[in-house]
C-alpha cells in the first residue's frame, strides 16, 4: 500500500525537506482586509511581519477551503492508496475536522486524519517521522501507532514578547493586557487538551525563559535520545544561540531551529520564543 503524507502549512517544514520526504502541504490563509494569502505559498514570514507592522488591525486567519482539501486528496488518489493527514490542533483550528469530512467524500483513497494536538515544527516532527516510515513502505496502522507513541513525550512551551496580539486577537481581555504590560508579565503558554493555555505568568522574559529551560532540563537530563526545536518570531540570532547552548549542555539532544509563521504569528506577534521536544 502506498501512503501519502499530508500536512497543513502550520507545521512550517522547509520546502526542501518536504520535497525530499515527499510531504504534501495544504496551506492555511492570513487575511488582510479583502486580500487573502496562502502562508508558505503566497506570503513569507518576513513579508507577513512587514505587512502586519503597516496595519492598524490584526489580520484574520482561516483554515484551507473544503474544495482545496478535496482537490488535493483526489489528486493523490491517482498515485496512492491512502493518505495520512497530520493537522494542527483541532482545539485552535477546524482544519482537522475538514480533513476528516473530506475523507468521507472519497471512495478511491483511504484518508486518515491525525490530530497532532499541537502546532509549528513540533507538529512537523510527526509529519517527518510519518513520511520516513511511508517511504520505507510502512502500513498506515504502523505509522499511526508510531505517532501515538511520540505523542506520549511531545511537549512545547513558548513565551510571547508582549500581550498585544493575544489581546487584539481576542485571547486576552484588554484589562489583563493592560495590567500585564505594566507588570512586564511574560506568560508561558503551552498546549493542554488541544488548546493554547497559560501555563505560568512570570514577570520578566529572562525568568520566563529560565523556567522553560528548567522544564526542558527535567526531561533532557535523563540522558535519553531526544529531538528538540527552538521556535522564534523574528529572533533568529537568539534562537541560534539558545539551540547552541542546549546542544552543548545536552549531547543526547538533536537540536533544530524553526519559526512561528504567519498564521501562528498572527496570534503570538513578533518576539515570541518557544521550545518543543520529544523523546526518540
Amino acid at each position: 500500500m502506498r501512503t501519502a503524507i499530508v500536512t497543513d502549512s502550520t507545521s512550517y517544514i522547509p520546502q526542501e525537506l518536504r520535497d525530499s520526504l515527499d510531504i504534501h502541504m495544504i496551506p492555511l490563509n492570513v487575511i488582510f482586509g479583502d486580500a487573502s494569502y496562502q502562508e508558505e505559498v503566497e506570503i513569507t514570514t518576513e513579508q507577513f511581519f512587514i505587512k502586519i507592522s503597516e496595519q492598524k488591525e490584526l489580520p484574520k486567519t482561516s483554515q484551507p477551503s473544503y474544495g482545496k482539501i478535496i482537490s488535493k486528496f483526489e489528486h493523490l488518489s491517482k498515485e496512492y492508496d491512502a493518505v495520512i493527514a497530520i493537522c494542527l490542533s483541532s482545539g485552535i483550528s477546524g482544519t482537522y475536522q475538514s480533513m476528516v469530512s473530506a475523507g468521507t467524500m472519497l471512495d478511491d483513497i483511504e484518508v486518515i486524519a491525525y490530530d497532532s494536538e499541537i502546532s509549528c515544527m513540533v507538529q512537523g516532527y510527526y509529519v517527518i517521522e510519518a513520511a520516513k516510515m511511508a517511504q520505507k513502505g510502512a502500513e498506515p496502522a504502523e505509522i499511526i501507532a508510531r505517532l501515538d507513541e511520540m505523542k506520549k513525550s511531545i511537549n512545547a512551551y513558548f513565551m510571547v514578547n508582549d500581550l498585544d496580539h493575544l489581546q487584539r486577537g481576542g485571547r486576552l481581555s484588554s484589562a489583563q493586557a493592560f495590567v500585564g504590560s505594566l507588570l512586564q508579565v511574560k506568560p508561558i503558554l503551552t498546549f493542554t487538551d488541544k488548546q493554547i493555555v497559560a501555563f505560568e505568568k512570570i514577570r520578566t522574559e529572562k525568568k520566563a525563559m529560565k523556567r522553560i529551560l528548567e522544564l526542558f532540563g527535567e526531561v533532557a537530563s535523563k540522558g535519553e535520545k531526544m529531538r528538540a526545536v527552538v521556535i522564534h518570531s523574528s529572533r533568529e540570532e537568539d534562537a541560534k544561540e539558545l539551540a547552541k547552548q542546549l546542544g552543548e549542555t545536552y549531547p543526547n539532544v538533536e537540536m533544530d531551529i524553526s519559526y512561528f509563521g504567519p498564521v501562528i504569528g498572527t496570534h503570538l506577534g513578533e518576539g515570541a520564543l518557544g521550545l518543543g521536544w520529544y523523546v526518540i
